[in-house]
């Protein structure tokens, strides 16, 4: 098979060549890149020396001769090209947010300033989070050329984090501060720290080093964009689990780190999972707090094993045993996605944390593990590196 990449020369682009140049599956690349046309992988990136020398060639040009093409563009710049391969009857899997949102252009626009150049790509498009939407892939597959929206970094670590618990129904109400969603569940709140590797190549001041080295900095603090693709992926499983939707508090922030991706997320538990209130021999008025009794351990326990049966097989898919944390350096330059479950100390609210490589599972990993679910090879393929531990 012969894999096209367009803009090989970013983050993801050369993520996605270092992946696919391994793959079993693959025979040949072929690159793309506006910046440096003319010029050879390498000589951008020499840790290519001697390995791949492919030429970097115009989008058309790899277009016309792949089986596969992958486009690692900006926003709103890849959308002919996936025309392009439908008319020849390829898959085509996009890493930007063109084809996250199916035909909700009102909320791309609203959120990435931009319309749908080919609405009517849409009907081919699939929302590519294989965890939540692997069977539509596959039946989607199997009626002709698909366009893969592949999921942002944020939303899938904190998509996966979530799945188990709204599906199997264990999440329920705090607070609802809008009178209009009182139907709604939550707030989900979501607090994840990314590497310097998710601003992308090109220059940003707060991607600096001397802007971020020392420092934990949050950013677009209520208005970031992964916010309403998490959303819609809550409202996905939500559906699934014939409950009402979810309400998601999101915020990013940036850790002096080159890559991964942290979440911790805390979602209310619902009547039917929280432990009931017991008054210790101080009264009901008292605000100390307590070591975890031993029903909060249980429960803890109890969810845990449930979200272990979720996952059981899910090959990028680590629920962690009781004592081990997620944290991004067990995760580093792998697929998968690490989650540790806990209760906090009242009974009440559900921690779940994920960790992800933010460029492998996060962007470029996903998307081959897309791949593969479209040409039906082993899901793994291409993919089974053991993260580094160091």
């Amino acid at each position: 098979m012969i894999a096209g990449i367009i803009g090989a020369t970013g983050y993801a682009g050369a993520e996605l060549t270092r992946l696919l140049s391994a793959h079993p599956k693959v025979e040949k690349l072929i690159l793309s890149s506006v910046s440096y046309e003319g010029e050879k992988i390498q000589d951008v990136y020499p840790n290519f020396l001697n390995r791949i020398d492919s030429p970097l060639l115009k989008a058309e040009d790899v277009i016309a001769s792949s089986d596969v093409v992958f486009s690692a563009l900006p926003h709103a710049v890849g959308e002919p090209y996936a025309a392009a391969c439908v008319k020849r009857k390829i898959h085509f899997i996009d890493l930007s947010a063109d084809f996250r949102f199916d035909d909700d252009e009102e909320t791309y626009t609203a959120w990435y300033g931009k319309n749908y150049q080919f609405p009517e790509l849409r009907k081919n498009s699939i929302y590519g989070l294989p965890e939540l939407n692997r069977q539509k892939i596959k039946d989607r597959a199997s009626l002709g050329p698909v366009i893969i929206g592949n999921p942002g970094c944020y939303p899938t670590g904190a998509s996966l984090g979530i799945m188990p618990a709204v599906i199997n129904n264990l999440a329920g109400r705090t607070f609802n501060p809008y009178r209009r969603h009182t139907d709604r569940l939550g707030p989900v709140i979501i607090d994840a720290a990314t590497g310097t590797s998710g601003g992308g190549r090109e220059l940003s001041r707060s991607f600096h080093y001397s802007e971020c080295a020392d420092s934990v900095t949050p950013y677009k603090v209520a208005s970031h964009r992964h916010c309403p693709e998490i959303s819609r992926n809550l409202d996905a499983m939500s559906s699934m689990a014939n409950a009402p939707s979810c309400m998601v508090i999101f915020t990013p922030h940036i850790v002096p780190m080159s890559r991964g991706i942290l979440s911790t997320i805390y979602i209310p538990l619902s009547e039917n999972w929280r432990v009931s209130a017991v008054r210790d021999e101080e009264g009901a008025n008292s605000h100390k707090i307590r070591m975890p009794s031993k029903n909060v351990v249980d429960l803890n326990n109890k969810i845990k094993d449930l979200y272990i049966d979720f996952y059981k097989n899910e090959p990028f898919v680590r629920v962690l045993p009781n004592g081990v944390l997620s944290s991004t350096n067990k995760t580093r330059h792998s697929n998968f996605c690490d989650i540790s479950v806990h209760v906090d100390v009242y009974g009440s609210t559900l921690i779940v944390i994920t960790a992800i490589d933010n460029m492998i599972k996060g962007s470029a990993g996903q998307a081959v593990q897309n791949m593969n679910i479209l040409f039906g090879f082993k899901e793994t393929d291409g993919l089974e590196a053991i993260p580094m531990p160091f």
